[in-house]
């Protein structure tokens, strides 16, 4: 098991023989000060990172990322969250902001930021709550944290959508005169009520309650078309539905300013991997099925859907070692949405690398308004980098996390593309 370096590192680094995007023969990467000065040097270097062929693209982003703290820290700590990260090529993440107190405080904004500073392997940029406590009733003062040292630009309240339009409505206003950005979780509670699957044949057969797509759809429907109203920009997260894949494609036809994203469990797993009697494949939304899984790839090869979020939400062994319907839901999916999307997407040549880059960090940092990150692997850009040995095999391991909690749904699976080093600002903040 390899741990991060968080040493202090030299001015000056080179990564050999890499291949950027995997495009062209293997160059050398001169970084200093935290920034790429050059594309196939062969200056001198306080140290070399010898890449051997490995692809080297802008270092990952995830814009939801559920750290733990504060509340949960029996769960996951920003720190241990931090290493996962590392571990999984991401140079920045946003956290979450449904923590206990939830991040609708600049002082508590604060302390996650600061936290992620000590922590020293990726940027953390908390999200705050839209409402007060994100209990849907009072908007959040955004000015103030927007403001903060934290800087929060996304506010969302997960693990919900707000039910009150007219709230919802007035935090796009507000969000637009702040350059702010709203992030909904798109699920209609009433219509999700005790739902602890996906509501088709398969829920049917088990017995279990199940979730319809019109809880998912008719709030990406509806907020779609309150962005355009209030003519703010919208991100919707994750989507999970060929429908809603559907209404986010026309609703950009129409000109709404909307991004979206969905997560690696949906992009590969569908609902035949349920069973009532284990709570291992509780998430939420639940799993869909093929169908749903088909229509949410060819979206976001085709840009429907912008980006992947790992929706990375660790939850204690004991709380998945239950029957579904009782089992927390949730999966941890740092150090594993990588290899996923290169074993779904990359190796059976559906996509390159620069659409990987894309998709897992140049929209995400857009999004999110992470301008040091997400930039191209190009001399004067910012050193935020992770270099990927694409033939790689990846078995997934749980026990060998870096993160606190093991709750994988893809535990014993067989992945390509291993992260061999990630860059921060020209810092190796994880190497093998």
């Amino acid at each position: 098991m390899t741990t991060p370096q968080t040493e202090a590192q030299p001015d000056t680094l080179a990564i050999d023989n890499a291949r950027p995007y995997g495009e062209g023969e293997p160059t050398t990467l001169l970084i200093k000060d935290g920034v790429i000065a050059a594309v196939g040097s062969d200056a001198p270097a306080e140290r070399r990172l010898d890449a051997r062929g490995a692809v080297v693209v802008p270092g990952l982003v995830d814009l939801f990322a559920h750290l733990g703290e504060p509340g949960s820290e029996r769960d996951e700590t920003i720190a241990t969250a931090s290493a996962a990260a590392a571990r999984g090529g991401y140079t920045a993440l946003v956290a979450a902001p449904d923590t206990e107190p939830a991040l609708d405080d600049p002082i508590v904004a604060e302390a996650v930021w600061r936290s992620g500073l000590e922590a020293g392997l990726v940027d953390v940029q908390p999200a705050g709550t839209i409402t007060r406590g994100g209990a849907g009733e009072t908007l959040t003062e955004m000015g103030l944290l927007a403001r903060s040292k934290a800087a929060v630009r996304l506010f969302s309240d997960q693990p919900g959508s707000v039910a009150d339009p007219v709230i919802l409505r007035r935090a796009l206003q507000y969000a637009r005169g702040q350059g702010a950005l709203i992030a909904e979780r798109p699920v209609d509670a009433r219509l999700a009520e005790s739902a602890c699957a996906h509501e088709g044949p398969r829920a049917d057969r088990l017995g279990l309650r199940g979730q319809p797509r019109s809880a998912e759809e008719a709030v990406v429907a509806r907020d779609a078309l309150l962005a355009r109203d209030a003519g703010a920009a919208l991100h919707l997260f994750p989507i999970t539905t060929a429908g809603s894949a559907r209404i986010v494609e026309l609703a950009k036809e129409a000109g709404v300013e909307l991004t979206c994203s969905t997560t690696p469990h949906h992009l590969l797993l569908d609902d035949s991997v349920v069973d009532a009697a284990s709570g291992e494949m509780r998430v939420e939304p639940p799993l869909r099925e093929a169908s749903d899984v088909e229509a949410l790839r060819e979206a976001l090869l085709g840009g429907a859907i912008d980006c992947v979020a790992s929706d990375h939400r660790p939850v204690a062994e004991e709380e998945k070692a239950c029957e579904l319907e009782h089992a927390t839901p949730g999966f941890v999916g740092l150090e594993t949405t990588l290899p996923a999307l290169v074993e779904t997407f990359i190796r059976p040549g559906l996509a390159d690398w620069r659409w990987l880059a894309a998709v897992l960090s140049e929209r995400p940092a857009r999004i999110a308004g992470l301008s040091g990150h997400g930039r191209p692997v190009a001399p004067g850009e910012p050193a935020n980098l992770a270099v990927i040995d694409p033939e790689a095999a990846v078995t997934v391991r749980p026990e060998e996390f870096a993160s606190k909690s093991t709750n994988t749904p893809f535990s014993g699976r067989e992945f390509h593309g291993r992260v061999e080093a990630t860059v921060l600002r020209g810092r190796v903040t994880y190497q093998r």
